[in-house]
């Protein structure tokens, strides 16, 4: 719990403590309630691990589905109107701004034949998603790439990439140092 919230305070300059995180960072919360609607998930207690993610969803702003997996260090920033739908996969130290959507692509037909076939993304390591864009059907986003602010992406993005527009589009790579709204120093003006 401590690094956890550590790499929070590490990304986000408005944290000033452990205890302001953990009070007042409605991410923080959401990921503590999917963890515990993860486990009734995995132990096929459907009902209640949707009626915890729902109370999370009402406290919070963000909806989890409890089937989600969820890394180490996940840091929802802001929060409101995130949603991550069932088989999103998310790896370690990501973060990801308000009103994203992980989302599916599939019609509302059919859904029996959908069950158990990934439809979400997949976010490895290191990913920022702008605040919001949207990463729809079961895409993969490579290690440290930037989703940009409303970008909506539909395609596998590489690693290190930068991706921003309708449809999103890799404009350059990303840099180690830390973008929170994914823009580069390619996007700067040089004076």
């Amino acid at each position: 719990m401590n690094d956890y919230l550590q790499s929070i305070i590490d990304r986000d300059p408005a944290a000033r403590s452990k205890l302001s995180v953990i009070l007042t960072y409605p991410g923080v919360k959401a990921v503590f309630f999917h963890r515990i609607a993860n486990f009734f998930a995995t132990a096929k207690f459907d009902l209640i691990a949707r009626i915890i993610s729902q109370f999370s969803r009402f406290l919070t702003g963000i909806e989890i589905h409890p089937r989600a997996k969820i890394g180490k260090n996940l840091f929802i920033d802001h929060g409101m109107g995130v949603v991550i739908g069932e088989t999103s996969d998310i790896a370690d130290n990501v973060t990801i701004y308000h009103m994203v959507t992980l989302g599916g692509i599939s019609p509302s037909i059919n859904s029996n034949d959908q069950r158990e076939i990934k439809r979400h993304p997949t976010l490895h390591d290191n990913v920022v998603v702008g605040s919001g864009a949207q990463i729809l059907g079961p895409v993969v986003v490579g290690k440290n790439a930037r989703i940009g602010a409303n970008a909506v992406v539909t395609k596998n993005v590489p690693e290190n990439a930068v991706m921003v527009g309708i449809p999103a589009k890799n404009v350059g790579t990303a840099t180690e140092e830390f973008k929170p709204y994914a823009v580069t120093n390619g996007n700067e003006e040089k004076e």
